[in-house]
């Protein structure tokens, strides 16, 4: 029952403007038991796409599969789910314990007797056994939370839902929450829905990651998938933090190289040959370059570039160092301890290993980074399925 699948689902509001599409002929199979996070910017669909599954919004066209049963046109309260929303949703008047008694008195048979033992089970899951007397006025934002996570736990549904349910709680706290909700996850076995903005939540919570943008599927796969193999230039800028550097180049096939007006970089033969393709991105993370202030030292001196520093951000144990392209920004992660400051000159190696090479037309990946990843199969937007 937990198996969701959902099939060309296409949502359409009605605007003065004519017709605005908030999803756009979404194909996803969510296995039983998996936690799976749909990600993306603002207004890219994911929470409409998670209101269309739970019921609160009906479907311009397609269809929503729980097991073998349709629930395209189902009432929400038939659709045996749980939803937990970004603001808690909890009755201000009502104790603890009788806002997540509420969904079962409602929705079923049970005896008081019953009622009260469901709910002292998922209080003491969720560690707050000792407010339940409590009301929503007397708790923090992190007690709330885990009370509208236990009206979600009592019901026992066959998917849980959740809209952003973290961004209201501050940093620490969410880092926190975002544990728990995986240890709990993992323990009851449910199917999970989660939407977040955060990619950080998404890459270290999901099982597998749902890439929207603008309506559309960019990719789904695991968070190592993603980050190493990302699809698109979209999905290679939108996972990582910092995010990917990215750098217009021209492809010299007689050169063997990538040029771009700061620089020359060779290829070895073999990727050379492999380029079809003149106008390129060439895609690089910030923890990827290595950085050098002795240029006489290093292995690979032909394969150096020359920048000046802009500005740089001490992180700790990191310094994000901010280079001068040719009029483009580029970043770096370097060691924490470098000593480098705006205005000097440095000098970063590019590995060929680590580089992504995207069509500059399409933003088409026409190159990953080498970094091996556990081999599964990856939607991506074409609608086509790769085995990475």
């Amino acid at each position: 029952m937990g198996r969701i699948d959902i099939e060309s689902l296409t949502k359409e509001y009605r605007t003065p403007n004519g017709p605005l599409r908030a999803v756009d002929s979404l194909d996803l199979e969510i296995e039983d038991g998996e936690f799976i996070v749909f990600v993306g910017p603002s207004g890219c669909g994911k929470s409409t796409t998670l209101r269309c599954i739970a019921g609160l919004e009906t479907v311009t066209s397609g269809s929503i599969r729980f097991g073998e049963t349709d629930i395209t046109e189902d009432k929400p309260k038939d659709r045996d789910i749980a939803m937990v929303f970004q603001n808690y949703a909890l009755y201000p008047h009502m104790t603890a314990r009788e806002n997540i008694a509420f969904g079962l008195k409602m929705s079923t048979e049970l005896s008081a007797t019953e009622i009260d033992d469901q709910v002292e089970m998922a209080a003491e899951m969720m560690d707050i056994d000792d407010l339940l007397d409590d009301k929503p006025g007397e708790l923090s934002g992190g007690q709330q939370q885990r009370v509208a996570l236990g009206r979600a736990i009592v019901r026992d549904p066959a998917v849980f839902l959740m809209d952003e349910p973290l961004s209201n709680l501050d940093a620490k706290l969410r880092a926190q929450m975002r544990t728990e909700l995986q240890q709990l996850q993992h323990e009851l076995g449910v199917t999970t829905v989660y939407v977040t903005h955060d990619q950080t939540e998404a890459m270290t919570m999901g099982d597998r990651i749902v890439i929207l943008d603008d309506g559309q599927l960019q990719q789904v796969g695991t968070p190592l998938e993603c980050y190493h193999r990302p699809a698109n230039r979209f999905v290679a800028g939108f996972i990582g933090s910092p995010p990917m550097n990215f750098l217009e180049v021209d492809a010299d096939s007689e050169e063997g190289a990538l040029v771009h007006p700061a620089f020359t970089l060779p290829l070895p033969d073999s990727l050379a040959a492999e380029i079809d393709t003149e106008a390129l991105t060439l895609g690089i993370r910030p923890e990827h370059v290595s950085l050098t202030t002795t240029p006489e030292t290093h292995a690979e001196p032909d394969r150096l570039i020359e920048m000046e520093v802009t500005v740089t951000e001490p992180m700790g144990d990191v310094t994000n160092v901010y280079l001068d392209v040719g009029g483009e920004s580029m970043t770096v992660t370097a060691d924490g301890r470098i000593g480098v400051d705006a205005g000097e000159t440095v000098f970063i190696h590019v590995p060929t290993a680590k580089m992504h090479l995207f069509d500059a037309d399409s933003g088409e990946s026409l190159k990953h980074s080498d970094e091996s990843v556990e081999p599964a199969t990856s939607q991506t937007a074409s609608g086509r399925a790769e085995t990475v």
